[in-house]
């Protein structure tokens, strides 16, 4: 498996070369965000390690680029700043998975097989149907060149189903990721699809948001 360590502390990039090799994995450095996202376009490879703090280009611009260009190679970012939205920051431009300095070597390998045992699906940062686009990292919604106001939890309600486009999601898969509890009245899922109908749909004409009868409901692919 090809790895590409972007990281600008050399003798940390040495040592996380050292020891994935011994585990098996062949290794390509990077020290600055330029040359990081140069080999990420050029090159095969099956994880990218990234650095936020970089110079020439950060981490967050790295990974920002190579979904912007549709490129899905998994990434797990590596970074001193601990805080919750600085990883919340990553993981919405499109990052994998997040690690904080100092951390452990065996944690570090076990959460890169395991996103290679995922794979580099689609998981674009913005996400669209059609016209219809949202934006996790901007909490923002818009229908064509129109901003859509929502509240917080319509705003989850069509992120869940934005991510599954086409598909028919229950009551209960909604009410569990939405809601993050089966014990509320699963007509309160009812409810906000006729808030969300009446926002992305009803003032332009369009039809997204579907019923299943005595299945669940869909969001349109195309946007409806």
């Amino acid at each position: 498996m090809r790895v590409l360590v972007v990281e600008d502390e050399r003798r940390m990039a040495a040592a996380l070369r050292r020891g994935l090799q011994a585990e098996g994995f062949a290794v390509d450095l990077a020290h600055d965000g330029n040359e990081g996202l140069h080999l990420a376009r050029v090159g095969d490879y099956d994880v990218v390690v990234l650095d936020i703090m970089l110079p020439g280009m950060s981490g967050y611009n790295v990974c920002k680029q190579l979904r912007a260009e549709e490129n899905w190679v998994p990434i797990l970012m590596l970074s001193a700043k601990d805080g919750e939205y600085d990883m919340a920051d990553g993981l919405d431009l499109g990052a994998d998975d997040y690690l904080t300095k100092p951390f452990s070597y065996v944690v570090l390998v076990a959460r890169l097989r395991a996103l290679l045992r995922r794979g580099g699906g689609r998981r674009p940062a913005v996400l669209r149907a059609g016209d219809l686009s949202l934006d996790p990292a901007a909490r923002a919604v818009t229908r064509g060149e129109a901003p859509v106001e929502l509240t917080p939890r319509e705003f989850a309600l069509l992120e869940y189903l934005m991510r599954r486009p086409g598909e028919v999601v229950s009551k209960p898969e909604i009410l569990e990721h939405v809601w993050d509890t089966y014990d509320t009245d699963p007509n309160v899922v009812e409810v906000y699809v006729g808030y969300l109908r009446r926002k992305i749909d009803t003032p332009f004409g369009r039809a997204a948001l579907q019923t299943v009868r005595g299945a669940g409901y869909r969001l349109a692919s195309d946007g409806g």
